[in-house]
């Protein structure tokens, strides 16, 4: 009888030791290392998704005699989707797609898996029945006579069905679930994770087939399982959202074929999530009354320029300690801001409450919407309404001095498109700037004095 194998792994990087330490040398982390069973079969077999006659031989070739060619992409019938990806699926990728429960990760690539209707597509399911994704499909009430199922957790039985069926997409749900034979150790666990995705990588590369991850994430936001699965793929995309909105975004963590500036947003509907094209549209809420405390900011998130709304509330604090809440901002960004307006413009916040929301459950790290911050602040504070169809682009610096932004031109054009009449951007911004070509008025300001006498004096 062979010896069972142990390994101590870090929770958190997925780093081996022979022997438990207890601060991992990989990510320093404490107490995090684990023992698992790693008893592997003495001969291990390779998983024969191809026959031996059409496996590549391996040869070394000199750099110059690789043709250089465009990879052809399968185009999905969703346009977010293809955006993220960098104009669609590349074959043999494997992509690994994370998010919070519930969020809408599996209705999401049922639907796209769905949608491909002139390829064959393979869903495997290591958390539902047949019956379960059954009813998930029939409200999304699309039909698709090339998608098939496989409830199984053995990538020894997947890739048996996989050779027979030879699908040109696979999605696996989720690689959490999936257990390989040559480890003895549960499914979930960083052993299982690593060599589970290893054998579906080197299944994605030698057949040319693209395969979808999906997986899970810890309580603290990161992708669950070892750091080296998002090593071992070739995109990671996040799905994000908040669960009480309708709306979610499909961001790019890393990506070999693409920009990671790119980001998808849909809407969680009734029927599956719908690609939201302008979401600017969506984010500014629609009013007939002039409120004070709100602003229009121009942002960029990835590469595609968004319009938000920011809503601010200053009211006198109460108790002894002034409140500082925001929702979708950074806490300390705020306070940033609100010791610049104390001191550079002589307004006295220490003695307000301070609460601010971004408009639609989106979260912004984009500095260019600390213009727009800033003056919803001092609407609320002087309880007095901004001039309607206004906007602002532009990060405030400590010294009091609005700085330039990125793409202004991008944003400019995107206030433009939607009815904006008036634009407050940096001075320094104007360099190559030509506001002739613009239907819109680009008024520039250098400082936050400046900006308070255009709007309140």
């Amino acid at each position: 009888m062979s010896k069972v194998k142990t390994a101590f792994f870090c929770t958190n990087c997925g780093y081996e030791s022979a022997k438990w330490v207890g601060k991992c040398p990989s990510c320093g982390s404490w107490n995090t290392f684990i023992e698992e069973v790693i008893h592997k079969e003495g001969s291990k077999k390779e998983n024969t998704w191809k026959d031996d006659d059409d496996r590549k031989s391996v040869k070394t070739i000199p750099l110059h005699h690789v043709i250089s060619s465009e990879e052809k992409r399968i185009i999905t019938a969703d346009a977010e989707l293809n955006r993220v990806l960098g104009g669609g699926i590349i074959p043999g990728s494997i992509v690994l797609i994370a998010g919070e429960p519930g969020i809408g990760k599996s209705t999401l690539f049922l639907q796209n898996g769905l949608l491909l209707k002139d390829h064959t597509v393979l869903y495997i399911s290591g958390e539902e029945s047949e019956q379960q994704i059954k009813m998930r499909a029939d409200r999304l009430n699309i039909q698709n006579d090339n998608f098939y199922l496989l409830t199984e957790t053995s990538t020894q039985t997947i890739f048996k069905e996989i050779k027979k069926l030879q699908p040109h997409l696979v999605i696996v749900d989720s690689i959490q679930t999936i257990q390989s034979p040559y480890i003895d150790s549960s499914p979930g666990s960083i052993s299982q994770i690593r060599e589970s995705a290893a054998e579906m990588q080197r299944f994605a590369k030698e057949t040319n087939t693209p395969v979808f991850l999906i997986g899970h994430i810890t309580k603290d936001g990161s992708i669950a399982g070892p750091k080296v699965l998002e090593h071992m793929v070739d995109t990671v995309l996040q799905f994000e959202g908040d669960r009480h909105y309708a709306y979610r975004i499909l961001r790019t963590i890393k990506n070999r074929f693409g920009s990671t500036a790119e980001l998808g947003i849909y809407e969680m509907t009734s029927g599956g999530m719908r690609g939201v094209n302008n979401p600017s549209e969506i984010l500014i809420t629609q009013k007939e009354d002039r409120l004070s405390g709100i602003a229009i900011a121009a942002t960029i998130e990835g590469m595609r320029p968004l319009l938000i709304e920011v809503q601010a509330l200053v009211t006198q604090s109460v108790y002894g300690t002034p409140q500082r809440t925001v929702s979708g901002f950074d806490l300390r960004r705020l306070q940033l801001l609100l010791a610049v307006l104390e001191k550079r413009g002589g307004f006295h916040f220490g003695v307000k409450d301070v609460f601010l929301n971004i408009a639609g459950g989106l979260k912004v790290e984009d500095p260019s919407i600390d213009l727009a911050v800033l003056c919803s602040l001092l609407s609320s504070y002087e309880d007095v309404p901004l001039p309607p169809l206004t906007c602002f682009a532009g990060e405030v610096g400590l010294s009091g001095e609005i700085r330039a932004v990125n793409r202004i031109e991008q944003r400019i054009a995107e206030a433009e498109k939607l009815g904006f009449e008036k634009i407050y951007i940096s001075r320094y911004n104007q360099k190559g700037l030509s506001k002739q070509s613009f239907n819109i008025n680009v008024v520039s300001v250098g400082r936050v004095e400046e900006i308070y006498q255009f709007l309140f004096q």
